[in-house]
């Protein structure tokens, strides 16, 4: 279960605050700031309303029944149309954060590096991109996704990474992509499926 479903099934039993959440999902004392982005995100969907400070967070009524396009997300029964940007994103997201990584996500087309996580002294910059609807379409994403994490390639600490959904496709186009360049640049690919199901290949 995700980060954001226990908030959700928490909240099912009232409104509480950031560091109740934490103290109650991660163990009293937790560090709260992944409850708090977590927070934020599923407030910016409409899942959660957040009051004014000293912030409270409230399921909203029609989510109340814990069905929600989130946890449609989470529980991974993603369709192929599904499998675009921001549930992909979303899905990478939560797998972070539970795995004790803070996130910086560029939502909806927002200016940036698409997933930026750090953990102590680690970097993770991650590029994704979405299903398209035309294997033309997808030759240029993945053409386009390259060219977007080399640019971001300004740490030699840093792990570098593109997102892309599990088709047939996306997973030929990486295997034609010549060993040299992968063992020069370093990059590996993440490959999402319609389960959510997230697969690491170097």
């Amino acid at each position: 279960m995700t980060l954001k479903e226990r908030i959700l099934l928490v909240l099912k039993n009232g409104p509480l605050s950031d560091r109740e959440l934490a103290d109650r999902i991660l163990g009293k004392g937790s560090p709260q700031q992944s409850v708090n982005q977590a927070c934020r995100q599923l407030a910016g969907k409409g899942i959660i309303s957040r009051t004014e400070p000293p912030i409270r967070n409230i399921l909203v009524g029609e989510h109340a029944d814990i069905v929600s396009p989130l946890c449609e997300v989470s529980n991974k029964g993603l369709s192929d149309s599904q499998l675009q940007e921001e549930a992909i994103k979303d899905v990478l997201n939560d797998y972070l954060i539970n795995a004790g990584w803070q996130t910086k996500v560029a939502w909806g087309g927002t200016h940036g590096t698409d997933i930026e996580a750090t953990r102590g002294s680690e970097r993770w910059l991650i590029e994704v991109k979405g299903c398209g609807s035309r294997n033309a379409m997808r030759v240029n994403y993945f053409l386009s996704i390259l060219g977007e994490i080399l640019q971001r390639m300004d740490d030699c600490n840093a792990h570098y990474s593109i997102a892309l959904p599990d088709m047939q496709q996306f997973r030929n186009l990486w295997s034609r992509l010549p060993a040299l360049a992968k063992e020069r640049t370093t990059i590996d690919a993440i490959f999402v499926s319609e389960t959510g199901q997230i697969d690491f290949v170097k």
